[in-house]
């Protein structure tokens, strides 16, 4: 019973955007969700149906009680028919399988994006302000400056962007 208001109570929406859920798991999440719903219409409609069957007010309206009586005999016979559901509930737990190692595996690059990031936010928060850094330092964090600096002044090419912007002075 538990489980049962558990899965009421989950908003499917938030789960997806909370855990950041993409591609195959997510889905696989909203196929399970549109079965789950699906099922949980049709037993809703299935239990509104009235079970009991009436067969005096039948006798008393038709004619025919032969009838009557034939359909009472064979509604009093009748079994339903039981389902052996050990295969579905074996694909619903390899599915649960699956989603489980679909959700570890987003769990961990989630974990790898997050230590990168913080790696990042690190560096950036102890870095020195660009103005204090030295030409010897850039060149050093990418050497691939001193290299094209080199061919562009080798060649005759090389100029300071905005170099040959003329100023002009406003006096009030």
């Amino acid at each position: 019973m538990a489980a049962r208001s558990a899965a009421l109570k989950l908003d499917w929406a938030k789960v997806t955007t909370s855990l950041g859920l993409r591609g195959q798991t997510a889905a696989s999440l909203h196929a399970f969700k549109a079965r789950n719903d699906e099922v949980r219409r049709k037993l809703q409609a299935l239990q509104e149906l009235p079970t009991e069957v009436d067969f005096a007010h039948y006798r008393s309206v038709l004619k025919n009680q032969a009838v009557v009586d034939e359909i009472e005999k064979r509604f009093a016979t009748f079994k339903p028919v039981t389902y052996d559901v050990n295969r579905q509930l074996k694909a619903i737990e390899a599915f649960e399988v699956e989603a489980v190692k679909n959700a570890e595996a987003t769990k961990d690059q989630v974990n790898m994006e997050l230590q990168d990031l913080e790696k990042t936010l690190k560096n950036i928060e102890e870095a020195r302000p660009f103005e204090d850094l030295t030409v010897d330092e850039i060149a050093a964090a990418e050497p691939s400056i001193d290299e094209k600096t080199a061919k562009l002044v080798a060649k005759g090419r090389w100029v300071v962007p905005g170099y040959k912007i003329k100023m002009v002075w406003v006096c009030p």
